[in-house]
């Protein structure tokens, strides 16, 4: 902006505090009745700090505060006029009033801060200070009195660029919500014997018409627009004019109003009343500011101010914007922390879009400023897709977590499987298949195509495994149960057809492994299938234990040398029954 860009003057703020609370109520009344000090410059002059001795008094404030700033140019009389606006003696120095001072404004009490600059264009101190002090007053302020000498200098309105951006960034951008803070009502305070037939008001409106810009300069053109800005809040702008109060202005000080000019008294008293008139709490958020409340807001100006090398609006948006952007990012982490993860990378990233939109929504509904929110928005952003990359990464850790803890739970029960004592493949194919749909079912989230393809592999090697072993283990076990039978049907039962029937496998399976050199090729023989049937039968009987239903019937040949003839009809019947069984739809012979 022009006037930052030119300014030489250096301006220090300073507050005239009121404390609510009475002197008799109040045993520290009489250490208010001083100075105190509230923001003072660094060392370098660069940036504001707070005191701390003067914030304690404004704490003290429990009532709505209404803060009025006078700015203006080095020694054009500004503490004087805020000392006779407070019907104060003169005080050299800068300082803070601790005496209370409360006006009734619409039936609720009110404490009004007073601001005092050290005017523009003084010497020895940087432009950005003098930014920093005028930005703070505009921001501050409920009115904001711009004291002027003799006449308004085009370098007079390019000072109020910041002022007018404020208004325009953040009063200017209501649409039905509670607003940042509104902009100080502006107060044009010339003080000038001769207005050479012009009123003040006309001086003023003549001063915010736009100049000719024949040769582009883009100076003019910035002056022109801070023009028509000013012109556009012309309802929120008045303008007075005050005579100079005695011809001898060094000794000020030290008059009382009988020595004064009575023009000026008269008009003085005018302008407390305009003022006065004006007053109104300042409003945060579309809420008043006590004490602690104003002390804060004063802080978190500072840092806006302090923040980059000359103030803006932007920097302050983005302050102001720091609360709200902590609200919709605590709103975007309650909505994705509902999630159970781990879940589908499809899954988690709807969540994610749904959440997104929701904090969004919220900035949009409360976020300060009209022009300035791109940075705060590409803020927001970037901090959701931190935590949503966050997300992403706790998602497959859970993810892998759980898909392991299934893939070993399948892996463990394929090994049990191919241990049984008793194999059945039908008994494999059914834990297979829950194992296969459990894994299916429970494993989720981005580990799930990894460890189906593990789970994959692992399933193909240990149904292979099974089925060598399931066959070499029949295998066996029909030898030896061939065998057994010849001896229990010659020599316990004396069963001769039980005898041949068991002499007839024996031979089969020695002479065909013989034959073909291999018990491999075996398990390909039609004959094989209905052996691996028959033993599926009677081992896999999904209505009882399988190793029940063999011991029942191994119990039963034992008992058969004390009644041969009840042995032979059990025998029969279960042969009769298992042949039945045999010929049912649902036996199928198992590929192997």
């Amino acid at each position: 902006m022009g006037w930052r860009s030119r300014a030489s003057a250096v301006a220090v703020l300073w507050m005239l505090a009121a404390v609510v609370a009475a002197a008799a109520q109040d045993p520290d009344q009489d250490e208010l009745e001083r100075a105190f000090p509230i923001v003072e410059p660094d060392h370098g002059h660069t940036k504001l700090r707070l005191a701390k001795e003067g914030l304690e008094a404004i704490k003290r404030i429990e009532t709505p505060i209404a803060a009025v700033a006078v700015i203006g140019p080095y020694r054009s009389g500004k503490s004087f006029l805020l000392n006779q606006l407070l019907s104060l003696t003169c005080n050299k120095g800068i300082w803070v009033w601790g005496t209370p001072i409360e006006l009734d404004v619409n039936g609720s009490k009110v404490s009004v801060l007073y601001l005092d600059t050290e005017g523009f264009e003084s010497i020895g101190k940087s432009n950005v200070y003098d930014d920093r002090i005028f930005a703070l007053a505009t921001v501050l302020s409920s009115i904001l009195i711009y004291n002027l000498p003799e006449t308004i200098r085009e370098a007079d309105i390019s000072r109020l660029s910041f002022a007018v951006e404020i208004a325009e960034e953040f009063y200017g951008r209501v649409k039905g919500q509670d607003v940042a803070f509104e902009p100080a009502k502006l107060l044009w305070l010339i003080q000038r014997d001769f207005l050479q037939g012009k009123s003040v008001q006309q001086m003023v409106d003549e001063a915010l018409q736009r100049v000719p810009n024949n040769n582009g300069d883009k100076y003019i053109d910035e002056v022109n627009r801070i023009r028509d800005s000013l012109a556009f809040m012309g309802d929120n702008s008045t303008a007075f004019s005050l005579p100079q109060p005695h011809l001898q202005r060094t000794k000020l000080c030290d008059m009382d109003d009988q020595e004064l000019d009575p023009l000026y008294i008269e008009r003085r008293d005018e302008l407390k009343q305009i003022v006065t008139s004006m007053i109104k709490p300042k409003l945060v958020q579309g809420r008043t500011l006590n004490g602690k409340e104003f002390v804060s807001f004063l802080r978190q100006i500072l840092e806006a101010l302090n923040k980059g090398e000359i103030p803006s609006t932007g920097s302050l948006v983005e302050v102001f914007n720091k609360a709200i952007l902590e609200r919709c990012l605590k709103l975007y982490n309650e909505r994705m922390e509902r999630v159970g993860l781990p879940v589908s990378v499809d899954k988690l990233q709807l969540i994610h879009n749904l959440a997104e939109d929701e904090a969004r929504k919220l900035f949009d509904k409360q976020h300060f400023g009209k022009h300035h929110t791109t940075r705060s928005i590409l803020k927001l952003d970037e901090e959701m897709r931190k935590v949503f990359g966050n997300f992403g990464f706790a998602n497959e850790y859970q993810s892998s977590k759980l898909c392991e803890a299934k893939f070993s739970e399948c892996e463990d029960k394929m090994e049990h499987l191919q241990s049984l004592k008793l194999p059945s493949m039908a008994k494999f194919n059914a834990g297979f298949l829950r194992c296969n749909q459990s894994f299916e079912m429970e494993c989720v989230g981005p580990a799930k195509e990894s460890y189906e393809r593990r789970m994959s592999k692992m399933l193909a090697r240990s149904r292979a495994l099974f089925i060598k072993e399931y066959n070499n283990k029949l295998f066996n076990w029909l030898v030896t149960f061939s065998l057994v039978m010849i001896v229990i049907a010659r020599f316990v039962i004396k069963f001769f057809l039980l005898e041949v029937a068991a002499w007839v496998i024996f031979i089969f399976l020695e002479t065909y492994t013989r034959l073909f050199w291999s018990s491999e090729l075996l398990y390909y023989n039609p004959i094989w299938h209905m052996i691996v049937s028959s033993w599926e039968t009677i081992v896999y009987n999904p209505m009882g234990d399988p190793n029940c239903c063999c011991a029942i019937i191994f119990s039963c040949l034992l008992a058969l040398p004390r009644c041969q003839e009840t042995n032979r009809k059990i025998i029969a019947s279960f042969v009769q029954r298992f042949l039945r069984k045999l010929q049912s739809p649902k036996n199928r012979l198992i590929q192997v």
